[in-house]
């Protein structure tokens, strides 16, 4: 399998619009970070987008991505769905519907939200997507297990997932002993991390490395880190070992 980070950075990316902080002037290409979202290519080659942000359609031409099979979304914020409309392309190339997977509460947003897809009169040109309400149950998925990871963004009910020996979280603040149960033998956990000091709906560092600790996977990689992370060159220094700081175009192969 081969894990690519499309995006790392938190609602606003970085750099954040008008900030001239060290972050968002720097120059090094690791802390300019899309809007985060990633995609698994799969050991049957297919690929599983994980969310789909604002930023997914420059996200599709810098990794030359072609195909997708499968979306997986975390919830419902609009840096997570804001991309849906751009599955036209692969609705016209693959001649499919998108399948798109999600929990009641990103369902309902979405319905909500872009209603145009769904509504009865069909409107040549619209984006195509089958929605696939997801539990707790393990589901399929562009023909791979799937196991849902239950979460909570303060007091939004939110999904992670896990695909064989990968898991990936975001958004979270808090995961329950039962589901992180669910997370134990993953090879690689990619997880949240907003910034260093304690915020009240994401993992902080401190927070998001208690739960790897935890979790106790090979490798975790950290994502979804706004500009108040601090510099990658600086941060990653900080780090335990085997865990990271995630950047855009990351691939982990495993």
């Amino acid at each position: 399998m081969r894990l690519t980070f499309l995006g790392t950075g938190t609602s606003q990316g970085v750099p954040v619009i008008a900030c001239h902080c060290g972050v968002c002037s720097s120059t090094d290409e690791r802390d300019r970070r899309l809007r985060t979202s990633a995609l698994l290519c799969t050991d049957k080659g297919k690929n599983v987008l994980f969310d789909i942000g604002p930023d997914f359609r420059q996200q599709m031409l810098r990794n030359r991505v072609e195909r997708l099979d499968a979306i997986l979304i975390t919830h419902a914020h609009r840096d997570h769905v804001g991309g849906l409309d751009d599955i036209r392309s692969f609705n016209y190339v693959q001649h499919k519907k998108m399948d798109v997977y999600l929990n009641a509460e990103a369902q309902v947003a979405i319905l909500r939200d872009y209603h145009y897809i769904f509504e009865p009169h069909i409107y040549p040109g619209l984006p195509e997507a089958e929605l696939h309400e997801v539990g707790n149950l393990p589901f399929e998925a562009a023909g791979e297990r799937v196991v849902p990871i239950r979460a909570m963004h303060k007091d939004l009910p939110i999904l992670g997932y896990r695909i064989g020996r990968i898991a990936y979280v975001t958004d979270a603040n808090y995961i329950a002993p039962e589901e992180l149960g669910k997370l134990k033998g993953v090879s690689l956990l990619v997880l949240n991390a907003l910034r260093k000091e304690k915020h009240f709906s994401h993992y902080c560092l401190r927070e998001a490395l208690e739960v790897i600790a935890q979790v106790q996977p090979e490798r975790a990689f950290l994502t979804h880190m706004s500009h108040e992370i601090g510099l990658h060159a600086e941060v990653e220094c900080e780090l335990p070992e085997r865990v990271s700081l995630a950047y855009d175009g990351l691939q982990i192969v495993f």
